[in-house]
């Protein structure tokens, strides 16, 4: 990165469908993000998906959300559902919210 260059952050919700709970995706989701400096959450959803919302550099985001797409190894994600959002309110270091 150039000295002095502007950082172009964005904010991604994601609805993850497919096997998502009982395999470790909440867990290795949230390291993965972690690992991409990422702000935001991953939760289970009562129907079986799993929610996300991350925020960060925007190739950062990008990264987290091709691995989103495949899970972790027991995973079997169907479908993701990737939706713009607004950076309308600070975030936390990325966690899971139960």
């Amino acid at each position: 990165m150039l000295w002095g260059a502007a950082v172009s952050n964005r904010r991604v919700h994601l609805v993850v469908k497919g096997l998502v709970q009982g395999v470790s995706y909440r867990a290795t989701a949230r390291d993965e993000a972690r690992a991409r400096g990422l702000l935001g959450w991953v939760r289970n959803l009562p129907n079986g998906d799993v929610e996300a919302l991350a925020e960060g550099e925007s190739a950062a985001v990008d990264a987290f959300i091709a691995w989103c797409r495949q899970g972790p190894d027991e995973a079997r994600v169907t479908h993701v559902v990737v939706e713009e959002r607004p950076a309308d309110a600070p975030l936390s270091p990325f966690t899971v919210v139960r």
